[in-house]
């Protein structure tokens, strides 16, 4: 954790908690000054930002103004994130107001904010990676076309401790699983036991799309567009996983000799995938993670909705840890890919923190949003690049105050089946995962038989209405991670 309070001198402390940024009015006080788990805090001036002064304000704060709106609309904040409150301060301030250039917008930024540099503790630079909105073909109905379904929420599945329910779900520091035949906590079906067919029947299809590769693309980045074959678009967003950590399907084909390093690339993994489909989903299976969607009734022209439950903004919104607040503006200051006519380019560029993934973790991470289709793809595929952070935080907080609720981080989960294991008292090094019924029986029927269903419609809504922002489970890498 990194202690922060205000002061004009700001030596850095490390210690075994994180870094202390303190002053010599403050060196005798038994208050407790913010911190930030894991993280280092050094605050600067804005003349130290470089590119500032040429960033496109207005831009910017018309993204912030959309948090604004969703912050002001809830009306309410958590006592233990002080930022929270502070910001909410901020946006009733923004209410109304329509700067009419860059100049009036950024003034906005540096009357209301204080530049800080973030990092994690003993590092200078975080990661960054980008994501986007996929748009793929697909049907409502299954064919030898369109065969691959893209399934919403299973009614079994759930997080312990909650009733089940179509109300938001945890993307992380939760476990997710269902009941047994015998009332136990189990984990649910993997990516494995789903691809061979073990929800069919239970008219979970949202859609159907042409291949596997499409889904783990939406999969990956939280959303898709899907084109229907009469011309109408379906808006997906993420809506639950079934619990199971993400692996890298272009790590895992690097690894076992499928593609070379040099030439991964999403095109190269989907002929890969097309060429040899027996051997893909053997691969695709090692990452048992899977994603459900659900309907949003967004237009062909709308942005999706991240899950701080406002519009993303291409190039203006990004993906944070939980641990900011949503609505928190990060200068980002990096070298990228953005132009694919030059290995990277200067990047200095005021982005508002509006979405999360449980890939997405640490004081200094960002994945950037960048709009959808083909090309946003191509960016968003290319960036995976160090950069410098630096949080904009009110300057009305009261940060030896505020340090008092700041929260300790949640403990790490422990894997899915190791949970349950010990929840049922089989807490052994050595037991083997029992295969359910119905998952063997779907093994052994997509051994044998394709996978083609009987025809069946379905309704453009899922009855649940559009809800929260997307919580992907967006991997820290590029291509299709």
């Amino acid at each position: 954790m990194a202690p922060f309070a205000k002061s004009s001198a700001w030596p850095v402390v490390a210690s075994l908690l994180g870094a202390m940024l303190c002053s010599a009015a403050s060196a005798g006080s038994t208050q407790e000054p913010l911190k930030l788990a894991g993280s280092q805090l050094e605050p600067i001036q804005w003349t130290e930002l470089a590119g500032w002064a040429g960033d496109d304000h207005l831009a910017a704060f018309a993204a912030y103004q959309a948090s604004c709106q969703a912050l002001r609309k809830s009306g309410h904040t958590d006592e233990h994130r002080p930022i929270q409150a502070a910001l909410l301060n901020i946006c009733r301030k923004a209410s109304g107001l329509l700067p009419q250039h860059s100049q009036a917008a950024r003034a906005f930024f540096e009357e209301n904010f204080q530049p800080v540099r973030i990092a994690r503790l003993g590092e200078h630079e975080g990661l960054l990676t980008g994501y986007f909105e996929p748009i793929v073909q697909g049907s409502r109905f299954p064919s030898p076309e369109f065969h691959v379904p893209v399934y919403r929420r299973p009614p079994d599945l759930f997080v312990a401790g909650r009733k089940p329910g179509p109300g938001t779900f945890p993307n992380k520091d939760a476990r997710i699983g269902r009941r047994d035949a015998n009332g136990q906590f189990v984990p649910y079906y993997d990516r494995a036991a789903i691809e061979a067919g073990v929800l069919d029947g239970q008219k979970l299809e949202i859609c159907w799309i042409r291949d596997a590769f499409d889904l783990l693309a939406m999969q990956i980045q939280g959303s898709g567009r899907i084109i229907l074959e009469d011309g109408t678009p379906l808006r997906i967003n993420y809506d639950s996983h079934n619990g199971y950590s993400f692996t890298s399907l272009s790590r895992a084909l690097v690894e076992h000799h499928r593609i070379a390093r040099q030439a991964i690339s999403p095109q190269r993994i989907r002929e890969w995938m097309t060429a040899h489909p027996d051997e893909a989903a053997k691969e695709r299976a090692a990452n048992r993670s899977y994603i459900f969607f659900r309907i949003t009734g967004l237009s062909n022209d709308s942005e999706p909705v991240g899950a701080q439950g406002v519009p993303l903004t291409p190039g203006r919104s990004i993906a944070v840890d939980r641990l900011h607040d949503y609505g928190t503006p990060f200068f980002i200051d990096a070298n990228l890919a953005v132009d694919s006519t030059r290995p990277v380019s200067p990047f200095h560029r005021l982005m508002i923190a509006q979405d999360t993934g449980s890939a997405i973790v640490g004081p200094a991470r960002a994945d950037l949003y960048w709009g959808a289709g083909d090309d946003a793809g191509r960016i968003a595929s290319r960036i995976h690049n160090p950069g410098r952070f630096v949080m904009l935080l009110p300057r009305d907080l009261d940060m030896v105050a505020a340090g008092k609720h700041m929260p300790l981080p949640l403990p790490k989960p422990k894997l899915a089946d190791a949970q349950v294991r010990k929840e049922n008292g089989t807490d052994s090094a050595s037991a083997k995962p029992k295969v359910d019924p119905s998952a063997a029986a779907a093994y052994a029927r997509a051994a044998t038989q394709p996978r083609i269903h009987s025809k069946r419609s379905i309704s453009q809504t899922d009855g649940r209405g559009v809800g929260a922002g997307k919580q992907s489970t967006r991997a820290p890498a590029n291509s299709i991670r």
